[in-house]
């Protein structure tokens, strides 16, 4: 049982893919960090790295290659300046060598020392391995997994010691949806401020306050960026942006010059159930946009799946409730993140494991917990509504044309979010007492389809609308 946090489950980075993206790269990071820990990085004098099974299959079309070395360069995905990105691989590619984590000059051509290969890693189908020779000779490795939503192993787990150990002090540890409910039921008290307790040991009510307002902040501006960036996104598939147009067509004439000032601009716009709809597949539409073109994103628990929560969180804000303000977003995201975290328990976020249903259902899941609470229900109704919003992605496959987090992966994040809104209402409509289909339940079948659903359905573009639509099609 381990200790995840909700900033664990909702993590800045850089798109198109948490799994195969941020994952790669934030494994780079930390074999730069274990060869330092042993004391040989300096004696590093060639570098090579293989990615297999769904990283190698729709690695070129997730940017896992790019993301490796931006790792292996030694920038934070968090900090990057993401229009560098572009003329730093262009300068890699042109001069044949890497600045290892930015201190040791290294010859390194990516086209023949980023390995592809198409077999799968018994431990996890998101396996890679990196390679140093030193110079004295010797040569050295490593492995990892990128397991979903930007977490990174190694098979052996060396740090789950650590994290059941930081388990043991969480004051309410939570495995279950039961065991979380038992808390808001012996201590009445909502999900948000369960949860709330048990980050309140890991850091402080400061730390706590600031790391939300990044994540919000993150999300707010991937919206408002992909809302008035119009064009064709890169990739091959010749994808036009369409948050540009519809917002384009929403927005009014109010005027406004930040996303703090668009978000009033949208409250005085005509809300009517057509435009509800159109906002709220705008907003999510918007923030995939962005991070199709590797743009800074928020797991929400992945960057495929990055759109749902904050596009439910804006209808919160500029429908249902135009005094909502930071204590609001602090309470979305507290549940959301737990939410998530009990699927990531329970069963898998990563779609090389359990297809989309891991991404958009577990995303759906979480903004449909997260805005009935704030919209007062129960926590029984809480999990009710995650319940249901996965229930109704079961078995939804992933399957990527050309391998691009662009077709259908974009338009998904809009339909998340609609039903999320929708399992919100229907468990508040609802006595939870009455619920047929536990939250715990949904999980545990999910897991379960997972294991049953075929490998060409699992992130891999060997199956589905992957290869009935050819990228001559498009």
């Amino acid at each position: 049982m381990e200790c995840i946090s909700v900033f664990d489950m909702l993590k800045i980075g850089v798109g198109p893919s948490s799994s195969h993206t941020l994952g790669p790269w934030r494994a780079g990071r930390r074999w730069i960090a274990e060869l330092k820990s042993n004391k040989v990085f300096e004696s590093v004098t060639v570098i090579t790295v293989d990615l297999f099974g769904s990283l190698s299959l729709t690695g070129k079309g997730h940017a896992t290659d790019i993301a490796v070395i931006l790792g292996l360069y030694g920038y934070d995905p968090q900090t990057i300046d993401v229009s560098t990105i572009s003329s730093i691989i262009d300068t890699i590619n042109t001069d044949k060598e890497l600045i290892l984590n930015n201190e040791i000059r290294i010859p390194f051509d990516p086209k023949t020392q980023i390995i592809f290969n198409r077999e799968f890693k018994e431990f996890h189908p998101n396996g890679m391995t990196f390679h140093a020779i030193l110079n004295n000779g010797e040569k050295i490795s490593s492995s990892f997994y990128s397991i979903g939503g930007g977490f990174v192993v190694q098979e052996e787990r060396k740090r789950k010691e650590k994290k059941l150990e930081k388990f043991q002090y969480f004051p309410l540890p939570i495995q279950k949806a039961t065991d979380l409910l038992q808390y808001c039921t012996s201590q009445n008290k909502k999900v948000s401020e369960i949860v709330l307790e048990n980050e309140r040991s890991l850091r402080s009510d400061d730390e706590i306050n600031n790391r939300i307002a990044q994540v919000w902040n993150t999300m707010l501006e991937s919206m408002y960026i992909g809302c008035h960036t119009e064009g064709t996104l890169p990739g091959g598939l010749n994808v036009r942006r369409r948050a540009y147009d519809t917002h384009k067509k929403l927005i009014g004439t109010t005027p406004y010059s930040t996303p703090t000032e668009w978000i009033e601009s949208i409250r005085d716009t005509e809300v009517k159930f057509r435009q509800i709809l159109k906002w709220v597949s705008c907003f999510a539409l918007a923030v995939n946009e962005v991070n199709a073109s590797l743009g800074r994103v928020v797991t929400a628990p992945t960057n495929g799946s990055a759109g749902v929560i904050p596009a439910v969180m804006m209808y919160y804000m500029v429908i249902e409730n135009h005094d909502a303000n930071f204590d609001d977003v602090k309470q979305f995201m507290l549940v959301a993140g737990e939410i998530g975290s009990l699927f990531k328990k329970g069963a898998t976020i990563s779609a090389a494991m359990g297809g989309c249903q891991a991404e958009i259902g577990v995303s759906s899941a979480m903004a449909a917990g997260a805005l009935t609470e704030l919209m007062g229900g129960t926590p029984d109704q809480v999990l009710m509504a995650s319940e249901i919003a996965m229930e109704h992605h079961l078995g939804l496959t992933c399957d990527p044309i050309g391998g691009l987090v662009q077709v259908p992966c974009i338009e998904r994040n809009a339909m998340g979010a609609i039903k999320a809104i929708n399992a919100c209402e229907m468990a508040l409509d609802t006595d939870a007492a009455n619920a047929k289909v536990p939250l715990d339940k949904v999980i545990e079948t999910m897991w379960e389809t997972a294991q049953d659903m075929n490998t060409k359905y699992k992130e891999t573009s060997e199956g589905g609308l992957a290869i009935k639509v050819s990228l001559s099609d498009c």
